[in-house]
């Protein structure tokens, strides 16, 4: 039976843990949040950077799409706190929001410092407790929860606990993984840790990467398995980046698995037809070099055309018909995926096979799982953070409910529905 005067213990400062930990406090349970890190929410802070993409508009179905074949597992949690509920709480905090051209939701500055800050703040008038500079080493024989502190090992027990320590990419920022250990020491199923949202090695000639690392192709269709994603992507010195290449990483990296390489179709020209390309290469070259005849026909210069010529070789096809099949079809031979430690994400790790409806850990009755540890992933855009900010929650509840199991009190304080908000703290 929980003890109810032990506290629910989040591991883990990220949106996941946060929102755990708030969730927990607003049903009644005390709360103490263990992070790795010298300050909460680093990676948060980071990935707000280029704007804090925090969720996206549109409908409902379609942004569960985006989750693939785990839609099923992260549905419930979306549909009782999805893209307008976190809206709300955003504006909650203070922070208004908007929708973007793109259809994804911005804080109105862009910034994510605001919202930690707030959100923080919050969390510490709730009575939220924080322990900074604390990593997580697993548990002991006898189930105590074990800390690397500033001052030497401690150990603690909870009531319950959540797991929210992230995944595998920016190790930097906290998400190293390390957890994997310790979790799977207990019996716990967990797939393997594998970038996500991430760049591809082509292995360019060194001509090329010296010239080209870091030149954009503004605008591009990629192709791959079916599926199409359009944008800007980056030539980087290893390979190929940007958002239309993070679309359709998780299928390119399992082809990589599978086969060795993946080939990539890119559409250097997506708004002409084959027929409009082939007819604007068909003008005489007359004295003009390659590179001035593609200019002139095409509007292809820069980047684009060096490109054309490393794939194609220092020598392209002069005929119409096979250039302009190149310029709506270049293949480009993918390697391999970038490390994970430089992916905005990963896949793997906890199966859902191995948790119940409410994210506990069915082998560790009283621990819970959230966040980026779940074996999910989804693409940029405001999917990741939503099912972060999702699982989190629906974990704190959770937590806090078995927490309470042995107080009738707070057990009676902590069930109340979401639609009987009147009966909990108030929220600023």
């Amino acid at each position: 039976m929980p003890d109810p005067v032990l506290p629910v213990i989040v591991i883990g400062g990220g949106p996941a843990g946060l929102m755990a930990a708030e969730e927990a406090a607003l049903a009644g349970a005390k709360v103490e949040v263990f992070d790795a890190m010298p300050s909460a929410g680093r990676k948060f802070l980071l990935a707000g950077k280029g704007g804090l993409n925090l969720t996206h508009s549109e409908p409902f179905t379609a942004f569960v799409e985006r989750y693939g074949d785990r839609a099923p597992r992260i549905r419930p949690h979306l549909a009782a706190f999805g893209p307008e509920a976190l809206r709300a709480w955003a504006k909650a905090l203070g922070i208004d929001t908007f929708v973007g051209s793109s259809g994804r939701v911005f804080p109105a500055d862009f910034k994510a410092a605001p919202l930690l800050r707030a959100w923080l703040r919050r969390l510490k008038t709730a009575g939220v407790r924080f322990h900074l500079r604390h990593r997580w080493l697993g548990w002991d024989a006898d189930g105590q929860l074990r800390f690397a502190a500033p001052d030497g090992e401690i150990r603690r027990q909870g009531a319950a606990t959540v797991l929210a320590l992230g995944g595998g990419s920016w190790p930097h920022l906290g998400s190293d993984g390390a957890w994997t250990a310790p979790v799977a020491a207990r019996g716990i199923a967990i797939a393997p840790l594998r970038p996500s949202n991430c760049g591809f090695d082509v292995g360019w000639s060194d001509h090329f990467r010296e010239r080209f690392a870091g030149a954009p192709i503004k605008l591009v269709t990629l192709r791959f398995a079916g599926r199409t994603s359009r944008g800007e992507v980056t030539l980087t010195e290893t390979g190929i980046e940007g958002g239309p290449v993070y679309a359709l990483s998780a299928s390119l990296r399992d082809a990589i698995d599978r086969d060795g390489a993946a080939i990539l179709e890119l559409d250097l020209k997506p708004d002409w037809s084959a027929e409009k390309a082939r007819q604007a290469l068909a003008r005489p070259q007359g004295s003009r070099s390659w590179s001035s005849h593609l200019s002139r026909c095409t509007g292809l210069t820069g980047a684009g055309a060096a490109l054309l010529r490393e794939i194609l070789g220092r020598d392209p096809p002069a005929c119409p018909e096979r250039l302009a099949t190149a310029i709506k079809a270049l293949p480009l031979r993918l390697r391999a995926p970038r490390p994970l430690a430089e992916a905005i994400s990963s896949a793997g790790g906890i199966g859902f096979e191995s948790l119940g409806p409410d994210l506990m850990l069915s082998a560790l009755p009283g621990v819970f799982a959230a966040g980026e540890m779940l074996d999910w992933e989804a693409p940029t855009g405001g999917y990741l953070l939503t099912a972060c900010f999702a699982t989190g929650r629906a974990a704190g509840a959770a937590a806090a409910a078995w927490a309470q199991k042995g107080d009738p009190s707070r057990r009676r304080k902590g069930s109340s529905s979401r639609g009987e908000e009147s009966k909990k703290p108030p929220r600023e």
